[in-house]
């Protein structure tokens, strides 16, 4: 699936050592149209918006463009990584607020995901971390957030 341009690569955080205001290393992922045509396959979403030119402008979009839950699950990899245990992920939400058009060439669209640690819950060890996902400067998730649970 969507591949990382950018790598992260600082130390896995403990609880006691993350504070309100720390930034998670961004991050650029890549999604290309064969990355569509997989997730499609895995998901069973085969929508042509997301596959094919003639029918997402046939709807009025620019071109075929990202699934919604895709881009929701390349964004929270910036999370997951940097937590370095997908399962420490314990909620996750975000609303969908623009497409992410997916061009039909070698470059594909490249999706910059940044996080914040915006609270802190002592007794749950558990941290809510803030994104800002965006392709081409406009963001294409809105209120996204996780809560994660460290060591």
């Amino acid at each position: 699936m969507a591949e990382p341009v950018s790598d992260a690569t600082s130390a896995l955080p403990g609880f006691d050592a993350v504070r309100v205001g720390d930034a998670l290393p961004e991050r650029t992922f890549v999604l290309r149209r064969a990355d569509l045509v997989r997730y499609a396959g895995a998901s069973g979403d085969f929508n042509p918006i997301h596959w094919n030119a003639r029918a997402a402008t046939g709807v009025g979009l620019p071109d075929v463009i990202a699934h919604g839950m895709l881009t929701m699950a390349t964004a929270v990899r910036l999370v997951t990584d940097w937590c370095g245990d997908p399962g420490a992920v314990v909620d996750y939400g975000t609303r969908f607020t623009n497409p992410v058009v997916v061009p039909d060439d070698d470059a594909g669209a490249s999706i910059a995901v940044a996080g914040t640690v915006a609270g802190r819950d002592e007794q749950a060890r558990t941290v809510r971390v803030v994104l800002v996902v965006t392709c081409q400067g406009e963001r294409v998730l809105g209120k996204a957030q996780a809560v994660v649970r460290l060591p």
